[in-house]
């Protein structure tokens, strides 16, 4: 990983941070603790990758910083707008092929089904699919779950918080 950090030049991502492979990411990207992208990703300036957020391979985050709106003028010549910061919460998974349009927030424990356009914020712990992208389910049952989810991720990032051995069934 040392590799890849002085690639792109990665000064804002956690020790843990991971990526998959080849990919073209802005220098500012900010990821936290086990946050991970995978190869083929085309990752814009202004992102922020909370803890325990999985990015698949070719997933973009981009688009919304070229003007259309000048009159008299072709878009090509008409520069660009201010990117607006693009936030990816906490344990959230993009599937692969998915368009995350800049400027968007993803909240907390959501899920971007594979080859999803998202254009609008994403509510925390839901499901979304789709070109573009809706809400199609909640992630949780129950309230509760949320309730202790939530708590779980409020918890200081510690590396003997989780072992493998406890995760598997």
């Amino acid at each position: 990983m040392i590799y890849f950090r002085k690639k792109y030049k990665l000064r804002n991502v956690h020790r843990t941070f991971y990526i998959g492979g080849r990919s073209e990411i802005s220098s500012d990207l900010i990821a936290e603790a086990y946050s991970y992208i995978g190869p083929n990703c085309i990752i814009y300036p202004k992102v922020k990758i909370g803890e325990y957020t999985m990015i698949a391979n070719d997933v973009a985050i981009i688009g919304g910083d070229h003007r259309y709106d000048k009159s008299g003028v072709p878009m090509i010549f008409s520069g660009r707008g201010e990117l607006k910061p693009t936030e990816i919460g906490k344990d959230v998974w993009v599937g692969a092929y998915s368009k995350i349009m800049a400027g968007v927030k993803i909240g907390d424990g959501a899920i971007i089904a594979l080859g999803s356009i998202v254009t609008k914020d994403v509510e925390s712990f839901a499901i979304y699919a789709g070109v573009p992208a809706v809400k199609i389910k909640d992630r949780f049952k129950s309230k509760e779950e949320i309730e202790s989810h939530k708590l779980m991720l409020s918890q200081p990032y510690s590396s003997e918080r989780f072992k493998f051995d406890d995760l598997v069934d």
